[in-house]
């Protein structure tokens, strides 16, 4: 799938059935899901009202991954996630969670990056089979989350030590903050 700087448009129809107005055809949650697993950004409309229905879609789809059992989400977090909606915390959480996936991301793209080619293993016999499976380790256990061209690009200007100290810190920080907020 080719991906584009516009989010791909998804628009609900009074039949509740979704229609990808790129291919023309419809598509269910678990379409909607691959393209996002893809890298795609899409974008999901009521078509009667023009009421932006992403969120609630993306939130299913977790919900329905969750149900079968793909856990990502510990209880713990859950439970923190709903004490954060009653709470004067909710506006740390949304900025938390954003910087924590950005970490999560540039630390997936720096690793990718050091099993490339200038690893001095790469010239090993087998190298590029047990790459592979490494990759494929690393896309499970981060649920398919690939990084993007954008978080790939700034990985160019790969932080120091001290940094990730610095950012380890910070984020230890705003857990401590967001746990006294939880009280």
């Amino acid at each position: 799938m080719a991906k584009t700087s516009q989010p791909l448009l998804i628009k609900r129809y009074a039949s509740r059935r979704l229609y990808n107005t790129e291919t023309s055809d419809y598509v269910t949650l678990e379409d909607i899901a691959t393209f996002i697993r893809e890298g795609r950004e899409v974008q999901i409309i009521d078509l009667k009202s023009g009421d932006d229905l992403t969120r609630q879609f993306l939130l299913q789809i977790i919900a329905e991954h969750e149900s079968r059992g793909e856990s990502v989400l510990p209880v713990d977090v859950l439970n923190d996630l709903v004490r954060s909606y009653t709470s004067q915390s909710m506006s740390v959480v949304p900025q938390f969670l954003s910087q924590s996936f950005d970490m999560l991301r540039d630390r997936q793209s720096k690793i990718m990056e050091d099993m490339g080619s200038t690893n001095p293993l790469a010239k090993m016999p087998g190298f590029e089979a047990m790459q592979a499976q490494q990759k494929a380790f690393m896309k499970a256990m981060t649920g398919g989350v690939i990084p993007s061209p954008l978080s790939a690009a700034s990985s160019d200007s790969v932080r120091s030590d001290n940094d990730l100290s610095e950012i380890k810190a910070e984020l230890a920080a705003l857990q401590q903050k967001l746990s006294k907020f939880g009280k």
